[in-house]
C-alpha cells in the first residue's frame, strides 16, 4: 500500500520545539490514528521536531487537518517556526533522505599559495639636500 505522507515541522524559536512535542504529541497521535493515519513518527532534529504522518489518501489528511485538536496544536506554534508540507524528511520535504557527498581524501595536497611579490629598493630620483644648501624659494 502506497501512503500519502505529510509532515508537520516545528522549528526551535522563542520556545523549544521539543516542549511543543511533549505538550501536543498525545492529542496529535490520537487524532491521527482515529482519523485514518496508517503510520506516523516523531523525529527530533537539530532545528526542532518533525511529525510525519502516512494516510491512505489525501481526504484522510484533510479531515485530520481540520480537527480542533490539530488546529490548536498548530496555533500554539509561532508562524515563522511552523512548516506543513506533503512528503517526508526534514525541511527538504524529500521522500527519501539525501545521500552524503564524497568524503575528502586523506592524502590530499594543500592548496598552493602564491608567494608575496619581492620588494625592490630603487635609488632616489633627486639627491637629498645637504645642510649647507638652502631649498629653492617658490614664488607664486
Amino acid at each position: 500500500m502506497d501512503l500519502s505522507w505529510w509532515s508537520i515541522e516545528v522549528r526551535d524559536g522563542e520556545y523549544p520545539a521539543r516542549a511543543w512535542r511533549d505538550a501536543y504529541s498525545p492529542a496529535l497521535i490520537e487524532a491521527a490514528l482515529t482519523h485514518g493515519a496508517r503510520d506516523w513518527a516523531f523525529r527530533s532534529e537539530d532545528f526542532g521536531v518533525v511529525f510525519e504522518l502516512g494516510f491512505a489518501d489525501e481526504a484522510d489528511w484533510q479531515r485530520f487537518r481540520q480537527l480542533p485538536a490539530v488546529i490548536a496544536a498548530l496555533d500554539a506554534v509561532a508562524p515563522d517556526s511552523l512548516y506543513v508540507y506533503r512528503g517526508r524528511g526534514g525541511s527538504a520535504g524529500a521522500v527519501h533522505p539525501r545521500r552524503r557527498g564524497p568524503l575528502p581524501a586523506a592524502g590530499a595536497a594543500a592548496v598552493p599559495i602564491e608567494p608575496e611579490p619581492p620588494i625592490v629598493a630603487r635609488p632616489p630620483l633627486e639627491p637629498p639636500l645637504t645642510t649647507t644648501e638652502e631649498p629653492p624659494l617658490l614664488v607664486a
